[in-house]
């Protein structure tokens, strides 16, 4: 089944993101000043060129934020990828080579590094996670569990090591969870709650058409999304066809119960599961018969990968 989401690309919107995030890492190392270090013991006049290096084999994304903190910076060099997005890398793998003047690539060179390695790490991890599902069908989804105004490059990076994008944000799904259900189940059914599911369903339905028709541009296609954690909701949810059920915190044997309940109530209904998996854990899970499987630590827990910056030569103008 194909994603009912946007899918992440290197986009004007990320580079706009990438371009802000590189801005407050100068003011984070410079501030209004300079990086004193190498203005005190590097000639103005030297010039430079490096290798940003890959240092553990992984997988490679965000080989173009050196031209962007390049620009940023106002660095007058030149810079040249020899990998792209997705690649494999091998350990010691040249990914750019960079020139400048040196003391402009000694204030770059962290800035640079901290962003190829987070997003190399992230690519790297969810990779892993992909090569576990091999011969399954089911595909990996990241999630919102992102660091704080990285999520375009984050969600770029899960799509470089091979996972499919799940909503970019609050605004392009809808996606009903439990704290939802909880907090307006009186208001939508009464004292009892009862079919609180069925309403928050509907009533999602109905706002997408009432939004789009008030010109609104938004898509009125827009994915319904509601998440349960047993199998009575799984079948209230089911008897209102929505776009994808998320199973939350499920065993294996619930899941097979799940997928069988939905290939006789509502075959066209995706299923995602979601809620502690491993790398322990996704394959049997993924046997269960799912659809795709959500997995936080994609971001949230991936490690950065080993990148470094190695001279080529340093020399007068």
């Amino acid at each position: 089944m194909g994603s009912l989401f946007t899918q992440q690309e290197w986009s004007a919107e990320l580079i706009d993101d990438l371009r802000q995030l590189v801005r407050l890492s100068v003011r984070e190392d410079i501030a209004d000043q300079y990086d004193w270090t190498s203005v005190a013991t590097v000639p103005l006049d030297k010039q430079g060129a490096a290798n940003v290096v890959i240092r553990q084999s992984g997988i490679v994304a965000g080989v173009q934020i050196a031209e962007v903190v390049f620009d940023e910076m106002s660095i007058n060099g030149e810079v040249r990828n020899f990998v792209a997005d997705g690649d494999v890398a091998e350990a010691g793998m040249t990914a750019v080579s960079i020139s400048a003047s040196a003391i402009d690539l000694l204030t770059a060179e962290r800035i640079i590094l901290n962003f190829m390695g987070r997003l190399c790490g992230i690519a790297t991890q969810t990779s892993e996670y992909v090569k576990l599902l091999a011969g399954t069908g089911v595909a990996v989804y990241d999630t919102r569990k992102t660091t704080p105004g990285w999520r375009r490059l984050e969600k770029y990076a899960t799509r470089c090591g091979g996972a499919v994008n799940h909503r970019n944000g609050l605004h392009d799904a809808i996606l009903i969870k439990d704290n939802h259900l909880a907090a307006c189940a009186a208001t939508l059914s009464g004292d009892d709650g009862s079919d609180v599911i069925g309403e928050a369903i509907e009533k999602s339905r109905e706002l997408i058409q009432d939004v789009v028709a008030a010109g609104n541009p938004i898509d009125a296609a827009m994915p319904i999304e509601i998440e349960v954690d047993t199998l009575e909701q799984l079948q209230i949810a089911l008897s209102h066809h929505p776009d994808i059920v998320l199973l939350d915190n499920m065993s294996n044997d619930q899941l097979r119960n799940a997928v069988a309940l939905r290939s006789d109530v509502a075959p066209e209904v995706q299923l995602e599961a979601s809620g502690g998996v491993t790398h322990e854990t996704i394959r049997a899970i993924a046997e269960t018969g799912v659809d795709r499987i959500s997995v936080g630590a994609l971001t949230h827990s991936a490690k950065s990968l080993d990148v470094a910056l190695d001279w080529t030569s340093l020399g007068s103008p």
